[in-house]
């Protein structure tokens, strides 16, 4: 089955400032800067790797305007990076309504096999950065007062499901749902709603690189349309978990996923 055309914008988050994680390149969270953009918002996005942001800025700036897209470069690892971002937020835009947590760390290794390093390095990225980006932009958002503000964190199905070779990155995104539970009952007080979205299997040329064609082969057949999902199908369902479309909706995982039962 082949993708569906892509979705053009509506203004779904129209005089929205948004800050993104992961953004630079042709996954996920670059895919998400598009749609933002698109659907009218400012964006903030951020990455590990400065080349590839500052293309990534340029090539957005070039057809969305300088004025809608700013960049920092940020180690989820390092506090005082992210510190740096959501400060960079709150100067340049007065402040922040949307946060994409899509910074993440996989990798394949049997639980037999794994080092610490390997464990603690996907923790510290795909969960530990998560909680840091998450606790600072509900301190944002519960200083700024509005009483409005949303979290959007990218988690994965194999934080349910279970796949061999990938322990430390299924604790991971388990981990991110959880957090995600947790910390949106604690935003609620102050009016800021929190969900995740947990993809299958989203193709992109770093995915490509560092999973075998067997192993593609496998998790594409896993899926009923007997395809991938784009990058942008996915970031589709964040727009939406940021909008006000899914205004009651908070604490949720959204599975973006065709996979079989």
């Amino acid at each position: 089955m082949n993708a569906p055309e892509y979705v053009s914008g509506h203004g779904l988050l129209a005089g929205r400032t948004a800050v993104i994680t992961a953004a630079a390149g042709a996954g996920i969270g670059g895919a998400t800067a598009r749609r933002f953009l698109e659907e009218g918002a400012r964006v903030l996005i951020s990455d590990a790797h400065a080349r590839r942001l500052k293309e990534s800025e340029e090539a957005l700036a070039a057809e969305f305007g300088a004025d809608r897209v700013a960049s920092l470069p940020c180690d989820v690892t390092d506090e005082e990076q992210v510190q740096a971002l959501f400060a960079l937020a709150e100067r340049t835009h007065g402040g922040l309504d949307v946060v994409v947590n899509n910074a993440g760390l996989g990798g394949t290794a049997n639980l037999v096999d794994m080092t610490d390093d390997q464990w603690s390095r996907v923790l510290d990225v795909t969960l530990n950065g998560t909680f840091r980006c998450t606790r600072a932009a509900m301190r944002s958002m519960r200083a700024a007062g509005t009483g409005r503000g949303v979290i959007v964190n990218n988690s994965s199905v194999v934080g349910w499901r279970a796949q061999t070779g990938q322990a430390h990155y299924a604790a991971a995104k388990a981990g991110v749902m959880a957090l995600t539970r947790c910390a949106a009952l604690e935003a609620a007080e102050f009016g800021v709603r929190i969900n995740a979205v947990a993809p299958s299997l989203a193709m992109h040329p770093h995915l490509v690189k560092v999973t075998s064609e067997e192993l593609l082969a496998e998790l594409t057949s896993r899926e009923a349309f007997s395809r991938y999902a784009e990058p942008w199908e996915v970031a589709n369902v964040i727009v939406f978990l940021a909008s006000g479309y899914s205004s009651y909706m908070t604490g949720e995982t959204v599975s973006v996923s065709s996979q079989h039962a």
